[in-house]
């Protein structure tokens, strides 16, 4: 079994800042990107931002455009670990944020297979 655990979520005021956590653990044998998305009341889901595997992937980032220069995304590979430092928060950056990992999980000899895993939420409010 291989799971996301958040941690870092909580209040805030506008102008503040949060840093959040996301640990990957289990049968794990590669993880490939790693992100966060988010999804307001009463909203779709939205992806926040995305850092793909230095190893397979180069590390490039991706941002969505109501979060560049804000949010920053970072990994500690070796803890199979993701960050997001969230900087100048505004109100509308109130959402549940959701860690995702696209992971490799081996399955036995010399095989593996493909996951997408998805965090348990975590809340961030940000008040006005």
């Amino acid at each position: 079994q291989v799971q996301l655990v958040e941690s870092g979520g909580g209040l805030a005021q506008a102008g503040g800042s949060l840093r959040l956590s996301c640990a990957a653990s289990g049968s794990i044998f590669r993880v490939n990107a790693m992100g966060w998305y988010r999804q307001a009341p009463g909203k779709q889901r939205e992806s926040v931002a995305v850092m793909s595997s230095a190893i397979t992937s180069g590390g490039g980032t991706n941002y969505a455009d109501s979060v560049k220069g804000r949010f920053t995304i970072s990994r500690d590979n070796a803890k199979n670990t993701v960050y997001l430092q969230m900087n100048s928060l505004k109100p509308e950056d109130t959402a549940v944020y959701y860690c995702y990992g696209a992971i490799v999980a081996p399955e036995g000899a010399s095989r593996y297979r493909n996951l997408e895993v998805w965090g348990q939420g975590t809340l961030v409010t940000v008040s006005s």
